[in-house]
């Protein structure tokens, strides 16, 4: 049986050397970091309640209870919230996820008009499980989703599967040279997934699509053991385009109104920029192959 919450502590509890907390360093220790009944210790609970808790048997775990193991742990706001999610998976799931259209997979045609009106920028929508499940022309000359699993697989056209960028990253052989620090972007792609994970815990989906990259990249099974949970909020994103060369966004992630598991994901880079230039030749010969598609040329 999974105890996904075990494994989070447990990797929480070995970052953490016992001098950090004020307890001698004596004896040897069989595994890094704290041990199980000196967690116990600074959170004020009984070894026997910690340890339950460690194997996934804590039962009604109170809001205090947590709130000190964070404490102890060093838990981020994130991973706290996350240790909630764990230890309530009850309060996390969110209804039926299991079928092709669970999760928000509808994007909305404001949302779509939104996109396509951002003809200067890079933009798409991200829903659950890290499928892209909208973009606008910019966005795909970037980032190649058309290409990703061929066409009909943006839900407007239907058909197809979706574009994943958590499939892309692991299991396209051209990500290293996509992604210049592909060690970083593999890093935060788990680690969304770990954070989305823990609040749909009943998602048949994500188990699917956790154990295909399982199987095939042992650079996943690597950081999905390490349990790292982190928003995607915003940061920088160098690209090494096959066409364009290289590219520096800043990128801005933004939930939608109404649609908490769709996530609005733009690009931008300043005027005047190597990048915003290169951009501008991108869009240009985009739209180049656009007309010419359009006219039969190609």
């Amino acid at each position: 049986m999974d105890n996904t919450l075990g494994g989070f502590l447990q990797t929480r509890r070995a970052r953490i050397q016992p001098e950090e907390v004020g307890l001698p360093a004596y004896g040897r220790r069989r595994v890094p970091g704290l041990r199980r009944e000196e967690v116990a210790q600074l959170a004020g609970v009984s070894v026997d309640y910690y340890i339950r808790l460690e194997q996934g048997r804590g039962k009604h775990v109170s809001d205090a209870v947590l709130d000190a193991v964070a404490r102890v742990l060093r838990l981020d706001p994130t991973e706290h919230a996350h240790l909630r999610d764990l230890a309530r998976p009850e309060r996390a799931a969110g209804g039926p996820t299991g079928g092709p259209a669970a999760g928000g997979a509808q994007v909305r045609p404001g949302v779509r008009l939104m996109l396509d009106s951002m003809r200067d920028t890079p933009a798409f929508v991200l829903g659950r499980r890290m499928d892209v499940l909208a973009w606008n022309a910019l966005g795909d000359a970037v980032n190649g989703f058309t290409s990703m699993t061929g066409p009909g697989s943006d839900d407007r056209a239907g058909g197809g599967r979706r574009p994943n960028m958590a499939r892309a990253v692991f299991l396209d052989p051209r990500a290293a040279e996509f992604y210049p620090e592909w060690a970083a972007v593999a890093a935060e792609t788990v680690a969304y997934l770990r954070l989305y994970a823990g609040r749909h815990a009943d998602d048949e989906l994500l188990a699917a699509l956790v154990g295909e990259l399982s199987v095939k990249s042992a650079d996943f099974r690597r950081l999905w053991a390490d349990h790292l949970v982190r928003e995607k909020t915003y940061g920088v994103k160098r690209i090494g385009h096959p066409v364009a060369g290289e590219l520096e966004f800043g990128y801005e992630t933004l939930a939608l109104p109404g649609d908490p598991d769709q996530l609005l994901v733009v690009y931008t880079a300043p005027p005047g920029s190597a990048t915003a230039e290169r951009l501008a030749v991108l869009a240009s010969w985009t739209a180049d192959r656009t007309a010419a598609d359009a006219s039969g040329l190609r």
